[in-house]
């Protein structure tokens, strides 16, 4: 996904603003965001063959690049491990639990013990010590496999929504659900307000779309940088 790409992706995320929340656009909409969304994951999660951020984020990645905390880029000093972490948890919380009034794939596949973490929230207001430890103990290739999970779900949870859907509100209940599961640390609680704010088709537009661009285009950022200190392609994750 070259920068050409990456624009045009923020041009037809404009786009899928507009049609979102416009109960005659429905099937227009999804169509839409299930192209936008198969360009934030692995190729796989789609037939098009078109090169994804994460396949160009993924691409000859050495491990040190993924594990590395702190990093020294513009807007952020978390690790790619904390990013991919942070942006699948909410991808698998808000489009699981929030949308489809569903458990969430980490709590149904036994991902803590495969991702070897000790962390079941999203990532948001963790200290310096307990990022350090996420970057250097996560297991990268479950991490990916999660990921999988997650996108693939998402995709079939928006393409099986109802015209008109996107306009309801957030139900309270499912809110309550994510605190009483742990979602987010304590003292982050701010998290649960913003998406209980939101209808479900914002949902759709932040953080299983945008977020997820947003964060992918950091981590890009982290391996550029950062993958130029090595030599020959040494230290990739294979």
């Amino acid at each position: 996904m070259n920068l050409e790409q990456r624009k045009r992706w923020n041009e037809n995320h404009k786009q899928l603003t507009g049609l979102i929340f416009a109960v005659d656009k429905h099937a227009q909409a999804i169509e839409l965001f299930l192209n936008q969304h198969a360009l934030l994951h692995s190729s796989p999660m789609s037939p098009s063959g078109v090169t994804t951020l994460e396949d160009h984020l993924l691409d000859q990645m050495a491990e040190h690049v993924f594990r590395t905390y702190p990093v020294k880029v513009p807007g952020t000093k978390n690790s790619i491990a904390w990013h991919l972490w942070h942006i699948t948890r909410i991808e698998d919380m808000t489009m699981n639990v929030l949308l489809n009034d569903e458990n969430q794939i980490f709590e149904i596949g036994d991902w803590k013990d495969k991702l070897q973490v000790n962390y079941i929230h999203t990532g948001n207001g963790m200290t310096e010590e307990e990022v350090a430890d996420l970057s250097l103990n996560i297991n990268y290739s479950a991490l990916l496999a999660y990921r999988f999970e997650v996108g693939r779900r998402t995709r079939e949870i928006v393409a099986s929504m109802l015209p008109g859907q996107f306009n309801q509100k957030v139900d309270p209940t499912r809110i309550k659900k994510l605190g009483d599961h742990g979602a987010v640390k304590q003292g982050e609680s701010w998290l649960l307000d913003y998406w209980g704010s939101k209808r479900l088709g914002g949902l759709i537009l932040m953080p299983a779309t945008r977020h997820l661009f947003l964060h992918l285009n950091k981590a890009l950022r982290i391996k550029e940088k950062l993958q130029k200190k090595t030599m020959n392609g040494e230290g990739n994750i294979q």
